[in-house]
């Protein structure tokens, strides 16, 4: 992963100073202490990032918290320090990284202190690019991972199924890789996968009640089998979809709607 965020911590740098911050480029030589400040209640997130992106433009960092860190409006979390052009020119850039991961980081914090006893999954709606970073801000915010991508788990969706016969589908279940989750629509869809070699069974879009019948029914056909419900899941509903009996939930919104948490950095 170090070698992934100094990648990308490159062509970001690369992409907001280009040839050179031309701005900071009339400041004196002289060397700056600038500090982090939280501005807002917030899960921590990015603090390894934002130290790359300073070693890269010739400043130096310190951080009295850690990543995961539950911080209140107003605490002071770290220091850079450094030359006043390679302070300013890393500024955007890394509080670009420590704005979109705390908040990435704090939303998943609100989801999963509501949705217990269920635990709380991301998806692969992520930022082209920033994945990695992205389900590490998730794991950072008390939430899990679900596949990083199409290459690592069976996920059986909706599409799939348009294009493969109930016959291959039996056919094929028996040899697939571990574990094979796949996609119901229905709960007599549910209990007929639940009569298959499946291992996850993610229950789309069913109300609180159509969840609570599938828990019922399902579980009595196949008691080991995990059951994911996705689908209309946002703050005000996950509390109560995390009482039907589920065994997780898996949220976009913790991705691809977080709002960025708000960070400055003061010199």
């Amino acid at each position: 992963m170090e070698r992934a965020v100094s990648d990308l911590v490159r062509r970001t740098l690369q992409e907001d100073v280009g040839s050179g911050d031309i701005t900071s480029a009339i400041l004196p030589p002289r060397r700056v202490v600038g500090t982090f400040l939280a501005k807002t209640d917030l899960v921590l997130c990015g603090l390894d990032v934002a130290r790359e992106v300073f070693r890269q433009t010739g400043a130096t960092t310190s951080f009295s918290k850690r990543d995961g860190a539950r911080i209140s409006a107003g605490t002071r979390f770290g220091m850079v320090r450094g030359p006043a052009v390679a302070v300013l020119s890393g500024e955007r850039v890394a509080l670009n990284f420590l704005q979109r991961l705390s908040g990435i980081a704090t939303l998943t914090r609100s989801f999963v202190d509501r949705a217990k006893p269920a635990e709380i999954f991301d998806t692969r709606k992520t930022t082209p690019g920033l994945r990695v970073l992205e389900k590490y801000a998730v794991r950072c915010g008390g939430g899990r991972n679900h596949r990083m991508g199409l290459y690592d788990q069976i996920l059986i969706k909706d599409n799939h199924l348009e294009a493969i016969d109930e016959e291959r589908l039996r056919e094929i279940l028996p040899d697939l890789p571990k574990p094979v989750e796949i996609e119901a629509a229905t709960v007599e869809q549910a209990k007929f996968f639940a009569s298959l070699p499946v291992d996850i069974i993610l229950l789309d879009n069913f109300s609180l009640a159509g969840l609570r019948r599938a828990v019922r029914e399902v579980r009595a056909i196949h008691p080991g089998v995990i059951l994911e419900a996705s689908g209309g899941v946002n703050l005000r509903t996950v509390r109560a979809i995390g009482r039907t009996g589920v065994d997780r939930i898996s949220v976009g919104a913790i991705t691809h709607s977080a709002p960025a948490a708000d960070i400055s950095l003061d010199l």
